[in-house]
């Protein structure tokens, strides 16, 4: 207790410092700009603008933060406010405080939309959205992103999508379409889970739907074979088995190497009778017992050569 106790009282003590030292530089700034002249404002602008870098070098996000802001509420016009608004974006980034950077980028795209470096302010909202739900240990573990929820991750899909688009000579181009791979990935993979829980539930067609949906939308995904084999086993325990067969030659034809087809490029008719063969227990609890195993697709670890497997 005592321990927190000097941690909180150094923070507070060290609070208050700066915001004497920012209330002493706001005065000085003030007797620059009515009693010295225009070389005096500039070189005062400047060294707020340097000491707010220093902070965001030295990792002292929040004192950047506010060497940022008193910049550019004293000097809306100077020679350092547009670029401090774009640091600002960064340093709200770096506290790990997503909707003010968020706010912040979106607010120098609509106030300098001919900047010439406005291609940055729309990475940091492809980068803020790419990191908000992450944890630390993400850094440090393996988490499947497709088990997640995927508002962030389609908001960043989105927004790094919208930066290629307008900027695709941009700097900072070629990490986007890095990122947007690998949420290509997590969104395609997130749709396979779904259709494999609709499998296990038996919505044979909204699992097919959501295998075809992959296929259609993210055709250079790892998840596209198992997206197929969906439609085959849907297909095919719907009944339609001409649609199953295009499914299964496709599949063939592309991933001859997918444990769902068996010898001759055939599907592997085990999966379906896992699927349709029933006990007498089963059949007599009207399936609440004894439930049928539903064998689902998960071929990551054989098409997609980044994946860990969770262990």
């Amino acid at each position: 207790m005592v321990k927190w106790g000097f941690v909180l009282s150094w923070e507070i003590c060290w609070g208050m410092k700066l915001r004497v030292f920012v209330f002493l530089l706001v005065g000085l700034l003030a007797s620059c700009a009515w009693f010295g002249g225009e070389e005096e404002v500039e070189t005062a602008e400047a060294e707020l603008y340097r000491r707010a870098l220093a902070s965001l070098d030295s990792g002292q996000s929040r004192t950047a933060i506010e060497y940022l802001q008193l910049l550019e509420a004293q000097f809306p016009f100077g020679k350092h406010a547009e670029q401090a608004q774009l640091e600002l974006i960064y340093a709200h980034y770096r506290a790990f405080d997503h909707d003010a950077a968020t706010a912040a980028a979106e607010r120098f795209i609509r106030l300098h939309p001919t900047h010439p470096n406005v291609d940055y302010a729309y990475y940091m909202l492809g980068l803020v959205s790419f990191t908000r739900d992450l944890s630390p240990l993400s850094q440090f573990l393996p988490v499947d992103g497709s088990t997640r929820d995927l508002g962030s991750a389609r908001d960043s899909f989105a927004q790094f999508s919208d930066l290629l688009a307008r900027f695709p000579n941009s700097p900072y181009a070629a990490d986007a379409r890095k990122r947007l791979v690998h949420l290509r990935n997590i969104l395609a993979r997130s749709e396979i889970n779904t259709a494999n829980y609709y499998l296990k539930r038996r919505a044979y067609l909204a699992a097919v739907n959501r295998g075809k949906y992959v296929v259609e939308n993210f055709p250079r995904s790892p998840a596209v074979p198992d997206g197929l084999a969906i439609m085959a086993q849907g297909y095919r325990l719907l009944g339609f088995d001409e649609q199953a067969e295009n499914a299964i030659r496709v599949l063939a034809a592309n991933y001859a190497d997918h444990p769902a087809l068996a010898d001759a490029g055939a599907f592997d008719r085990a999966r379906l009778e896992a699927e349709t063969q029933r006990s007498w227990v089963n059949r007599a609890t009207l399936g609440i017992f004894d439930k049928p195993r539903v064998l689902g697709f998960d071929t990551r670890a054989l098409y997609n050569p980044v994946y860990v497997p969770r262990s």
